[in-house]
């Protein structure tokens, strides 16, 4: 029989459990936004060269990265750019593709909980990865942990991926040469390929691919992408009809779901 500490020894036992268990949540999660992170700053040499290659400089190529720091706003501004599109236009598409980056907002402002100017420097790391890596974990502790640390590995490292790819590309006498001027459009479609699953979304697709290729000719550069953009806004505003015969947009109405796992 196993003698016990009746002095406490029981209640440190217990104590030490929950700490044993965090500690092999918290290896788990760091280890986990460590590899997103490395992944997604190898991305971002490609955005660095495909910047430079697309007119930018290494100045304005290292702002995009440092201020803007979302990924696919970051490849439409310059797929727009490289394309002759006017920058008001490429603004205006990096704008609607990072709206959604709002809405990651909204769900994660009850996990975070910050305020003050803390808040405004957390908004800056509200991307894909870190909102991926935080929604869905057990406890907010670890969704807080989940998302930090994926939001300062992936800003660090797609900045230090940016500053690589964009010093290599100044080394070339013309970064055209190699095709990276084609590369901009190709990074954009490898952004979307992923999400178009299902007959609506890859008709919608097509939909929007029309209008865009019929606008080319009529208006001037950069502006085609943005009536595809519009395509999109419209049809989410169109009420489907469900299997239950009801009708329901496309687009969620819940701007503020409960990320927490207990209430999927």
């Amino acid at each position: 029989m196993t003698s016990r500490n009746t002095s406490g020894g029981t209640a440190d036992g217990e104590a030490s459990d929950p700490e044993t268990g965090w500690r092999l949540t918290r290896t788990q999660v760091l280890r986990d936004s460590m590899g997103v992170a490395v992944a997604t700053g190898a991305y971002g040499i490609s955005f660095g060269a495909i910047a430079l290659a697309g007119g930018l400089n290494l100045w304005q190529t290292m702002a995009l990265s440092l201020l803007m720091f979302t990924g696919a706003s970051q490849f439409g501004l310059v797929a727009v750019l490289a394309g002759g599109g006017v920058p008001l236009a490429g603004a205006a598409t990096a704008i609607m593709l990072g709206a959604r980056n709002a809405l990651y907002g909204l769900r994660l402002s009850e996990i975070l909980r910050v305020g003050g100017l803390r808040r405004v420097l957390t908004a800056q790391l509200v991307i894909d990865e870190s909102t991926a890596m935080s929604i869905g974990r057990d406890t907010d502790r670890a969704a807080r942990l989940g998302f930090y640390a994926t939001g300062v590995g992936v800003f660090v490292l797609w900045n230090i991926g940016t500053l690589i790819g964009a010093v290599g590309a100044s080394w070339l006498s013309d970064p055209r040469a190699l095709g990276l001027d084609a590369a901009a459009p190709a990074a954009f479609l490898a952004l979307l390929a992923p999400r178009l699953r299902g007959r609506e979304r890859w008709a919608l697709a097509l939909v929007a691919a029309s209008v865009a290729v019929l606008a080319v000719p009529l208006v001037p550069v950069g502006v085609p992408v943005l009536l595809a953009g519009l395509v999109g806004a419209i049809a989410g505003l169109i009420p489907r009809r469900t299997a239950s015969g009801r009708a329901e947009r496309t687009a969620p109405t819940d701007p503020e779901p409960d990320p927490r796992p207990e209430s999927r």
